[in-house]
C-alpha cells in the first residue's frame, strides 16, 4: 500500500520503521528538522506534495493535541477512498470527527510507548482496534499488530475510554501523588528509585496527553477507588491493626495473582 504517516515523532518514526520495507511510505511533518533521520520513505513538509503521492492509508501519529488539526490539514489532498486512521491514546472528539468526513476510517491504540516499552520485543504489550472502524482499515491494523506479537483487542470507542480510565488513569494518578509528596533522599531505597524512574518517564510525556487521559469521563471513579483504599490503609496504619493489614496484603497479592492469570 501507499501509506502516509503524519508526524515524525517517536510513534511516527516507529511505524515508519515497521512499515517502510513492506509498503511505499511517506512521512509528513510541518517541521522539516524532524524528518532528518527518517529513512526508506518519501519525506514531505508541504501538504501539497501529498496529492502526488496519493496515499491509500493515512496513519495520524501527530501529538494528541493536534490529531484532528493534522487530519484537516491533509484532507484536501487525499482521495475519498483513502483510509484515514489514528493511533491516539485519547479518542476524545474523534468518533464525532470521523462522522463528518467522506473517507473510511480506522482507529486503534498501540498501548505501549517508546518511554517504557522495548520496541524490539512487544510480546508483553497490547493494542486496541476500535470495532467501528471500516472493515479494510480494521483488517490492516489487526494484521499489523498481530505480526508484532501484540495482544490485540477489539473495543468500541466507549469501551476503549473505559479501559484507558482503568489501565492508564490509575497508574498516572498514583505516580503523580507519589511525586507530589516526594522529598530529597540521600540514600533512596530500591523501590523508591524504581518509582522515581517511572515518574521521570511519565512526566516526560506531553502535558496535554496526561491532562486528557486524566480528564477522561471514566477517570474520577477510578481515582475515587484509590482514595477509598488509601483511606482504609491509613486507618490500618494509625490503628496498628495487624489483622487488617494482613487482610489488606492478602487482597493485594490476590489481585496480582488474578492479573497474572489474565495474561
Amino acid at each position: 500500500m501507499r501509506i502516509l504517516i503524519l508526524g515524525a515523532g517517536k510513534m511516527g518514526s516507529f511505524f515508519g520503521d515497521v512499515l517502510s520495507f513492506d509498503h511505499e511510505l511517506a512521512v509528513f511533518d510541518v517541521d522539516p528538522q524532524k524528518l532528518r533521520f527518517i529513512y526508506n520513505t518519501v519525506r514531505m513538509s508541504d501538504p501539497r506534495e501529498i496529492a502526488d503521492f496519493n496515499p491509500e492509508l493515512v496513519i495520524n501519529a501527530a501529538t494528541v493535541k493536534y490529531t484532528i488539526d493534522a487530519f484537516k490539514t491533509i484532507l484536501p489532498y487525499i482521495s475519498k477512498d483513502c483510509i484515514i486512521s489514528d493511533i491516539a491514546s485519547v479518542k476524545t472528539g474523534l468518533k464525532e470527527f470521523y462522522a463528518t468526513v467522506d473517507q473510511p476510517f480506522a482507529s486503534s491504540h498501540p498501548m505501549f510507548g517508546p518511554t517504557f516499552a522495548d520496541l524490539r520485543n512487544l510480546s508483553t504489550q497490547s493494542a486496541i482496534v476500535i470495532s467501528e472502524s471500516s472493515p479494510k482499515g480494521k483488517e490492516f491494523f489487526l494484521n499489523l499488530y498481530n505480526s508484532l506479537n501484540l495482544r490485540v483487542f477489539e473495543y468500541t470507542f466507549e469501551e476503549h475510554d473505559e479501559t484507558i480510565a482503568y489501565s492508564l488513569s490509575i497508574p498516572f494518578a498514583s505516580t503523580l501523588v507519589f511525586t507530589s509528596v516526594m522529598k530529597h533522599q540521600e540514600a533512596p531505597g530500591t523501590t523508591f528509585k524504581r518509582h522515581m524512574d517511572i515518574a521521570k518517564g511519565l512526566l516526560s510525556e506531553d502535558d496535554y496527553l496526561l491532562t486528557e487521559i486524566l480528564f477522561n469521563p471514566y477517570t474520577p471513579a477510578q481515582v475515587e477507588g484509590i482514595r477509598k483504599e488509601l483511606k482504609l490503609l491509613l486507618e490500618i496504619i494509625e490503628n496498628k491493626d495487624s489483622t487488617a493489614m494482613l487482610q489488606f496484603l492478602t487482597k493485594a497479592r490476590q489481585n496480582i495473582a488474578d492479573k497474572e492469570l489474565d495474561k
